[in-house]
């Protein structure tokens, strides 16, 4: 599986042509009036355009977060690096319009396959009321190997590092697979009475105890010994980008086992796709477009970041056992006292089970029950818990309320 990462790179450098024939027709559509709308050559233009979509890409996407409606008014949003660092940096959306002062939060960004930019619609909806950060993750491949190793005691030395850049008054929220790191990251801040220490946390599905209701994704991790998970998913990157020869799994095999879950649902949408174009619907193809062009952007990860994860969250739920390390120190919840704790979960999620996240109630025996509040949605799989219409009618008040009484 070495040598699979060179193998993917050339079989995409034999499409490239192709893909550039078909940008090139689609670019002189316009050009052709009427004739470009006969039902024949419509249908060709679809093909090609469905075609083209139909890749990956390996640099992150742009948020795309010009304005938010802020109070009674639409404010400019501009983004600004506010600490860079090798495998990641601190991203502000700053809004200089804004008269009140609005809690900071911090959105702990998953680390699985994709960019940060998965979670604009969560960004869009808190950046109404509150002043966001988020942890931009690089893609692994462009990191240089002079930067080092990155694995799962280097994700929560982020998470702290970017707090303490923050400063007090903070407030966490973490999406899917990071809630794990972030719970460790804000116990060991607590525990050092560090002053950075968020005001509130909210997990949002994710992987704080897999033993509760296991998915398809939890009882894969679960099958295989890690050992196979080293031979068969690992490989290293090619000459030709700045992080050669860094081991990592790579982005396009993640999103492969991604779609592999819902292989008739893409499918379909495909089709979906190609037939609305061929129709002449282009506003509605566009919504489409739009969601595969974020979905197969893809990231690498670093071997030891993935290895890692998969051996102390998902095999070993060291956390869930009051076992899990940070470097030579235990990691202890219940060192937690004053850090308001909201959990989320979704009815339908087939990625993280009901009861896997709230989970983490029971670990922070430090925090009074005031303090401790779950949140159930129904009629949501894992995306609709931070997306959509329910994250934004539904979900998103209890995480605004949680963050007002807290700040």
């Amino acid at each position: 599986m070495r040598m699979l990462y060179t193998g993917y790179q050339a079989w995409n450098d034999m499409l490239a042509p192709s893909r550039w024939g078909a940008r090139l027709a689609l670019g002189m559509k316009d050009s052709l009036g009427s004739f470009a709308d006969l039902p024949a050559p419509r249908r060709l233009f679809a093909l090609m355009d469905v075609f083209e979509g139909a890749k990956l890409t390996h640099k992150r996407p742009s948020y795309d977060i010009k304005t938010v409606s802020s109070g009674n008014a639409d404010v400019a949003v501009r983004e600004e690096v506010v600490l860079e660092m090798p495998f990641g940096d601190l991203l502000h959306f700053a809004k200089d319009d804004v008269v009140t002062a609005q809690p900071k939060v911090l959105v702990v960004a998953p680390m699985s396959g994709h960019f940060s930019t998965l979670l604009r619609s969560t960004l869009t909806t808190l950046l109404r009321d509150h002043d966001v950060y988020i942890t931009d993750w690089k893609n692994a491949r462009d990191v240089p190997l002079s930067a080092g190793a990155f694995g799962f005691d280097d994700y929560v030395d982020y998470v702290i590092s970017f707090f303490q850049e923050l400063g007090p008054g903070a407030h966490l929220l973490s999406v899917c697979q990071p809630c794990v790191p972030a719970l460790a990251a804000v116990a060991l801040m607590a525990e050092d009475k560090d002053p950075s220490t968020p005001r509130s946390m909210t997990l949002m599905a994710g992987p704080i105890d897999t033993r509760m209701q296991p998915t398809v994704v939890n009882e894969l991790a679960q099958d295989k010994p890690i050992g196979w998970f080293e031979r068969n998913l690992i490989s290293v990157v090619p000459f030709r980008f700045t992080g050669r020869g860094r081991e990592v799994y790579p982005g396009f095999l993640q999103l492969a086992a991604f779609v592999s879950m819902n292989l008739g649902r893409h499918g379909a949408q495909h089709r979906e796709l190609y037939q609305l174009l061929a129709d002449g619907k282009d506003d509605e193809a566009q919504h489409i477009k739009d969601f595969y062009e974020e979905y197969f952007a893809v990231l690498d990860m670093t071997k030891e970041f993935y290895i890692e994860t998969i051996e102390r969250v998902f095999q070993r739920t060291l956390l869930a056992k009051g076992e899990l390390m940070h470097r030579d120190r235990l990691v202890n919840p219940g060192a937690i006292r004053k850090t308001a704790l909201l959990t989320v979960e979704g009815e339908r999620d087939d990625v993280c089970g009901i009861g896997q996240t709230s989970a983490a109630h029971g670990l922070c025996t430090g925090l009074r029950p005031h303090l401790k509040r779950h949140h159930l949605q129904t009629g949501v799989g894992h995306y609709g818990v931070f997306s959509g219409s329910k994250w934004e009618k539904l979900v998103y008040p209890q995480v605004r309320n949680m963050i007002l009484a807290m700040n």
